[in-house]
């Protein structure tokens, strides 16, 4: 419990470094700040790897699945990895709601600060809660990898829609609980109207955002019980996934049309981690495979990707 209890201090000490001092004064950020902060958030997330080997190493963690060091420390890699690549569909998503909504740039950071939070605590609940299924309920590996094959090839063969926030059914139960101002009141969720306090189109991102996130993480988080069930690896490889993603969407927003072959890459990705865990009681794959194909999947995605982007500028 010591691991767990420094584990999520460092991270509110890391948000909190975030919201009070870097982004102190709202702005709006910059390419280049966004590649810092990407740069930085994926190296703090890769160097933790090494944090990995050595409380698996010297027994500081409870280990409830035997795990030996590099496999934990690989398994760490793979979950991350896995993670952050099913995390470029949710930054579309946000995109386009920000885009709904008119949230100018400088405050879209403060949204996706507070959305982290919220996701923080919900992937924490729907971790719980899969790792006990998955060890109470063995049938339930099953389960989980046919909702994920079904998900790539729901993926793989639906047209795209185009999603409009403002119709979803999140934003048109909100107007039924709660006024909502079309006003922006600078940084403010809420303002005082008369006699009533409204939401503010800050606020209403925030709750849709958090929403969809919920709804990726039904994708995410059985993905990656299929690399392990491990409590804190499943987690810690999560929360790193998540707290790089406010960077990286100011890194990765405008240039989504050009990673038009990343979608294949998710694809690949869900249908094999489907596959590992249908087959979890019958076989099994080397730690090494799955982070292997994994990278190349990503690796291809993003090739094949720039290549295009390439010869249609030459065209």
């Amino acid at each position: 419990m010591l691991v767990w209890g420094l584990f999520i201090v460092g991270v509110l000490i890391f948000l909190a470094l975030d919201l009070g001092v870097f982004n102190r004064t709202p702005h709006v950020i910059s390419v280049k700040e966004a590649s810092i902060w990407t740069g930085i958030w994926v190296s703090l997330s890769l160097l933790f790897s090494g944090v990995i080997y050595w409380l698996y190493s010297t027994g500081n963690i409870d280990n409830v699945d035997g795990l030996k060091p590099m496999d934990a420390t690989i398994k760490y890699i793979t979950g991350y990895l896995i993670e952050l690549s099913l995390s470029i569909d949710n930054i579309f998503v946000i995109a386009v709601i920000f885009s709904s909504f008119r949230i100018p740039q400088k405050y879209q950071h403060r949204v996706l600060f507070w959305g982290i939070l919220g996701a923080i605590v919900f992937r924490a609940l729907m971790i719980f809660f899969g790792v006990v299924l998955i060890k109470k309920f063995s049938f339930t590996t099953y389960v989980f990898g046919a909702f994920l094959i079904f998900t790539a090839l729901k993926m793989l063969f639906s047209k795209e829609a185009h999603f409009n926030p403002k119709k979803s059914f999140v934003y048109r139960n909100l107007r039924k609980v709660m006024p909502i101002t079309a006003q922006m009141e600078g940084e403010k969720f809420f303002v005082k109207m008369r006699h009533i306090t409204a939401a503010t189109p800050l606020f209403i991102a925030l709750i849709i955002i958090e929403f969809t996130d919920i709804l990726f993480a039904l994708d995410s988080v059985p993905a990656i019980l299929a690399i392990t069930s491990d409590p804190f690896l499943v987690f810690s490889s999560n929360i790193f996934a998540i707290l790089g993603l406010r960077s990286m969407y100011f890194f990765l927003a405008n240039m989504l049309t050009k990673f038009s072959y990343l979608k294949y890459s998710l694809v690949a990705i869900l249908i094999f981690v489907g596959i590992k865990l249908i087959l979890a009681h019958h076989l099994h794959f080397p730690e090494w495979v799955s982070l292997a194909f994994i990278a190349l999947s990503l690796i291809a995605g993003i090739a094949f990707s720039l290549n295009r982007s390439t010869s249609s500028k030459e065209a």
